[in-house]
């Protein structure tokens, strides 16, 4: 594959019911690519961990996979609160969801932390009142 194929989302805030949508399309398409179990896996654990987390804390916003040759970008964007202090968001089990979504069994405050673990490049570019981009790469290997 020498041109990368781009998989656009709308990610639809503050409904679960959709949250989630794009990362299973992603893994149909990465599957009819024949990409390795292992990489779709990654991919689609990391995306669907930023779907949710836009749902919770950000009413939505874009997602966006690139699959390259060697390599698989998936860049999330919002215009959400922005997240003040970003070590503290990225520690296990710390979290800013309402109780109305833990209820839901949501905002455990694993997100961010496996959206990390399940990529091998992360970077989180915030500004509190304007919104977070998140890019992610996971290598083909």
């Amino acid at each position: 594959m020498s041109e990368s194929l781009k998989f656009h989302f709308d990610v639809d805030g503050d409904n679960f019911v959709s949250a989630g949508q794009a990362s299973v399309q992603v893994k149909k398409n990465l599957r009819r690519l024949g990409l390795p179990p292992e990489i779709i896996r990654q991919v689609s654990i990391a995306l669907y961990e930023g779907e949710i987390n836009m749902v919770i804390h950000a009413h939505g916003g874009e997602a966006d996979v690139i699959v390259y040759e060697d390599k698989i970008e998936i860049i999330l964007a919002d215009k959400g609160p922005g997240i003040p202090d970003i070590e503290l968001a990225m520690q296990e089990g710390y979290s800013t969801a309402t109780e109305n979504v833990r209820s839901l069994g949501f905002g455990a405050g694993m997100g961010l932390p496996n959206m990390k673990r399940y990529t091998d490049e992360m970077k989180i570019e915030s500004e509190v009142g304007v919104g977070t981009t998140i890019t992610m790469c996971v290598y083909l290997k």
